[in-house]
């Protein structure tokens, strides 16, 4: 019998190997947490040719790097954790590619700290271009250590990451020994990078080698391009400049974190986002559930160094110091265009006040006396809860270089001016100014002192010429936060290994592709697109009954037949959350393999689907519904003009013809019916940009876009199938089940808009119902400007709240229905080649059917609510990334007009707002919005919403009055700014009166 010994560990070794610590749960009880951890001595150094430690996956070389110039002998580098919280560009930039240990101290530590640095640092360990090696310090019995009395966490980790890197050295020394008859072997050194100098004092006091980031930086051979992308340094690491002595504060200190909650708890100050004004750079609000109008934060000091979509506690003034909001355009380009990038604030000269201060000081008095319209509550910001700061495109400003000579290496201090209005300028160091203009730049703000008028940051990379197609459209990427980075082959592996040969297979028992399939293969099914749609999610068809109903059916590519729970292809694809559409480009949610292949329902072939088919009478009423996994094959794939030139054409009598003719009978009823319950008929402006080839960047013109009936038949029917869904799912699966809302809007959205319908067209907008409200819409009509409703549409779209995904145990059953379209109940399960949120309905009516079982996560509430959080966000930026890609082409056709028509692009545009000192004006035909500003005193009446404009002395016209929802002329012209290079555009009247001069 094999004898067992049972030793019990000594109970002085307690103290090493358990970890206690006391945390607090949501409830808010403290509880004691005990672990347990087993020390041991083989846990690899990662050094290749080590022949002490176990032999694994090494990956630093045995002589570290020696292109230092310092470390002539080699050395490898052991970052703390401030690195990598601080200085996360710099490594994970190409040209830093020193060998870096990594230790499980410094990962916990990050983790702890900042999730989306702990996902950065996670892809920068995956990364095949970087030699990081993972040292678990905590569990290796030389480097493991215990807390001691009265010591902070911080310094316990920083003392372990000492004794780490004094454990290192000791080990090369130990497996390299010296070999008699040999010159001694030349050691590396492992090196602590640090940017706490209390840490580097100490580790020098232990004999270990220690070094600061910039100090090392300097010693690399690309040390010019790489100290640009050192974050910037706080006051008091820098050596005193005109930038940062002497000077006063210009802003409030902020309250500490644990005084903001308190005061929010107590309902003395409050939380929510800070809003930048697009019009009024001197002007902000944040939204908070206590008020039903946003607290507006007039001026620099009230709004306190916030960046757009902070999240900030406000405290808000009495009642008496409310205010109004500002009717003055104020722009900050030509308010700080000729600010000193080196000056900022008063640096102790009392008599000479900071110019742009007394600018702004006279426009904030000068406002103060004009506010007319209705008070809201005013207030300031107090303290910060979370910073939204990233990465901003940018562009240099020319006229803040102190040199422009192209050679030269020289640190200069410039602005970086945001592409976003919405933002501050950032001031930032870098060595490469001069060859940076004319480029488009990431820069990334690393503070926001109280002394300084703008945050400092710092340079990550350039993206490319201005206007040049690569450039803007990636860009556009990063300003809207799009994943695009090419699927990696973790999630490629996920893929069917046939790839492009994958076919169904033939019908037999034994087939899982069968396997509980209805063979719908011989239905008469089609789908409606827009052109050059290669993602097609459904197909459609509809035939009459024997019992002289009819049956029409919904069929949805069947993407989670493909994309299975929890693998690398799922978490990618919830990541990313939907497809983005840009004018030129598409980025996927799942590889083109899926979405444009294998899933997509490609006339001719075989494919898998999900298929919803109800049974309705004539007057479109529901009978029954059914859901069924399927096999399909469409039997033509229609663009909506297609489709509505085949309807409409009464010679075509064929079953694919009547068919669509059928479905579109039914879609009418349906709408009909949705329309008397309610529904609205929103608008927004839509426009189509004719490009001069496939393979060409250059727009030729644009139009806006024609909605045929067509369009309405696929909407209709895939509004029914997303409603039968969303009742099936969440009768199953009521705690967690996947569904998409549309909040009723406060009445406050609507005030003025009522008020302008009222005073400027005596027309009346009923607001207490969505009902109502459609009615109200369909009667705010003009029989002499057929455009005016479609307008009125616009503008009432903008007074709604966003629709939002939401788990439906998260809410109560009441907040469940859908505004918009006076549904109790709504999902989204239509297109899961573009939508994670569909693919995740999709795996929940699988499980409700019987199909398959439902994966844990999606029982899981919590999880449910994480994944759609990252999906309404997603969801949000595309929408936002879509539009701003018109935009541009929209610029560029506008521009290639210019240059044909010799800058006398005019045309016919709705003025929608009125200023002190402008007009807000919509031009339909390109959808989009411009200011018309005038530099001479025009009179405004607020409450009238009308600017009258005088007679001028130079020709005979009279004055001219001109109010919201007047149709005017303008020319609009593309001009690029000449200090950033960035493009805007302006508008001047033509018509009633002429701004040139004005």
């Amino acid at each position: 019998m094999v004898e067992i010994t049972i030793r019990k560990r000594p109970r002085t070794e307690a103290v090493v190997t358990q970890r206690k610590f006391f945390k607090k749960t949501a409830r808010g009880k403290v509880i004691k947490v005990l672990r347990e951890r087993y020390l041991r001595d083989d846990v690899g150094c990662g050094i290749s040719g080590c022949n002490a430690c176990p032999v694994t996956d090494v990956v630093l070389p045995a002589a570290g790097d020696q292109t230092h110039r310092l470390f002539p002998n080699g050395h490898f580098i052991l970052p703390d954790t401030n690195v990598f919280l601080s200085q996360m560009d710099l490594v994970e930039s190409n040209l830093f590619l020193p060998p870096i240990i990594l230790l499980q101290t410094v990962i916990e530590e990050v983790r702890h700290r900042s999730l989306p640095l702990y996902n950065r640092l996670n892809a920068l360990i995956k990364a095949e271009d970087k030699r990081i090696w993972v040292f678990y310090n905590e569990y290796r019995s030389e480097t493991a250590i215990v807390r001691e009395e009265g010591e902070t966490p911080n310094d316990r980790n920083d003392r372990g990451i000492r004794k780490a890197t004094a454990w290192y050295n000791d080990h090369i020394r130990v497996t390299r020994p010296p070999i008699r008859g040999q010159a001694p072997p030349k050691l590396p050194t492992v090196v602590l990078v640090t940017e706490d100098a209390d840490n580097r004092q100490k580790a020098e006091k232990a004999g270990i080698s220690s070094i600061s980031v910039r100090k090392y930086v300097e010693g690399m051979k690309e040390s010019a391009q790489l100290l640009d992308l050192l974050a910037a340094e706080g006051p008091n690491q820098i050596e005193p400049t005109p930038v940062t002595s002497g000077r006063q504060a210009l802003y409030p200190d902020y309250l500490s974190t644990s005084t903001c909650l308190a005061g929010v708890k107590a309902g003395e100050l409050h939380q929510g986002h800070f809003s930048a004004n697009v019009y009024n750079y001197l002007e902000g609000s944040v939204s908070v559930p206590a008020f039903t109008a946003p607290v507006l934060l007039i001026g620099r000091d009230n709004m306190n160094r916030a960046v757009h979509g902070d999240v900030v506690v406000v405290e808000v003034f009495d009642e008496k110091e409310w205010r109004a909001p500002a009717d003055e355009v104020v722009d900050a380009e030509s308010a700080l265009k000729n600010d000193d990038v080196e000056y900022s604030g008063d640096e102790g000269d009392e008599e000479e006040e900071d110019p742009v201060l007394r600018r702004e000081k006279q426009v904030l008095i000068s406002e103060d006396v004009k506010r007319t319209a209705g008070k809201q509550p005013t207030g300031r910001i107090v303290g910060i809860i979370k910073r939204n700061w990233r990465a901003y495109v940018c562009h240099i400003d020319s006229t803040s270089l102190t040199s422009s000579n192209p050679t030269s290496l020289s640190q200069q201090t410039v602005f970086a001016t945001p592409v976003s209005r919405l933002l501050p300028r950032i001031r930032l160091r870098t060595r490469q100014a001069p060859a940076l203009i004319g480029q488009k730049i990431l820069v990334t703000i690393d503070r926001w002192d109280v002394t300084s008028r703008y945050p400092e940051g710092h340079f990550v990379r350039s993206l490319g010429k201005v206007e040049s197609k690569e450039a803007e459209q990636e860009s556009l990427l990063l300003e809207f936060d799009v994943p695009y980075r090419p699927f990696g082959k973790a999630i490629l592996d996920c893929l069917p290994p046939e790839g492009e040969q994958w076919v169904v297979p033939p019908k037999s028992d034994t087939s899982l592709e069968w396997r509980d399939r209805e063979d719908l293969r011989d239905l008469i099914v089609c789908s409606i697109d827009p052109p050059n749609c290669q993602d097609i999610d459904d197909a459609l068809h509809a035939r009459y009954l024997p019992n002289g109903n009819i049956e029409a059916g919904v069929h949805i590519a069947d993407v989670s037949h493909f994309v299975h729970p929890d693998n690398p292809m799922d978490s990618e694809a919830a990541s990313r959350g939907t497809t983005v559409y840009l004018v030129d480009k598409r980025i996927d949610m799942l590889p083109s393999l899926l979405g444009t292949n294998l899933c997509s329902l490609r006339p001719y072939v075989e494919r898998l689907a999900f298929s919803t088919i109800w049974e309705m009478t004539a007057d479109a009423e529901i009978v029954n519904v059914r859901f069924t996994k399927s096999v399909i094959a469409s039997k033509a794939a229609f663009t909506y003009e297609e489709a509505q030139l085949r309807k409409d054409d009464q010679n075509m009598q064929d079953e694919l013809t009547l068919g669509i003719r059928l479905l579109n009978t039914l879609a009418q009823k349906l709408r009909a019916g949705r329309m008397a319950a309610g529904a609205l008929n929103l608008a927004s402006p839509e426009v189509k940009i004719h490009m001069d080839s496939s393979e060409s960047a250059e727009p030729l013109d644009v139009e806006q876009k024609q909605l045929r009936e067509t369009n309405s038949l696929v909407e209709e029917f895939m509004l029914l199938a997303n409603i039968s869904v969303a009742k099936k799912i969440q009768e199953t699966f009521p705690q967690t089940s996947v569904l998409r809302r549309h909040l009723p809007p406060p009445r406050t959205n609507f005030e003025k808009l009522q008020d302008i319908l009222m005073k400027r067209k005596g027309m009346a907008l009923d607001v207490s119902s969505s009902g109502a409200l459609a009615a109200s819409l369909d009667r705010c009509t003009d029989p002499n400007e057929p455009a005016f409703n479609t307008l009125v549409r616009i503008m009432a779209t903008r007074c709604m709240l966003s629709a939002e995904y939401f788990c439906s145990g998260s809410v109560s059953r009441d907040t469940f229905g859908h505004y918009g379209l006076a549904s109790p109940i709504y999902t989204h399960f239509t297109s899961p080649i573009r939508r994670y949120a569909d693919v995740l309905a999709h795996r929940q009516l699988a499980a409700a059917i019987g199909y398959s079982p439902l994966h844990a996560s999606l029982h899981s509430k919590s999880h449910v609510e994480r994944i759609l959080d990252i999906v309404n966000r997603r969801h949000r930026m595309a929408q936002m990334a879509g539009r701003a890609s018109v935009e541009f082409y929209v610029g560029l056709a506008l521009k290639s007009r210019n240059e044909r028509e010799k800058g006398r692009v005019q045309e016919e545009a709705f003025v929608i707002r009125t200023f002190r000192n402008g007009l807000g004006v919509f031009v339909s035909k390109l959808g989009i919005e411009g200011i018309v500003m005038f530099k001479r005193e025009i009179q405004f009446d607020a409450d009238n919403y009308v600017i009258t404009v005088p007679a001028s002395p130079t020709s005979d016209a009279g004055e001219v009055k001109i109010g919201v929802f007047d149709k005017v002329t303008v020319n609009i012209e593309v001009e690029k700014d000449k200090n950033t290079q960035r493009g805007r555009v302006k508008m001047t009247l033509v018509h009633p009166v002429d701004s040139t001069s004005m």
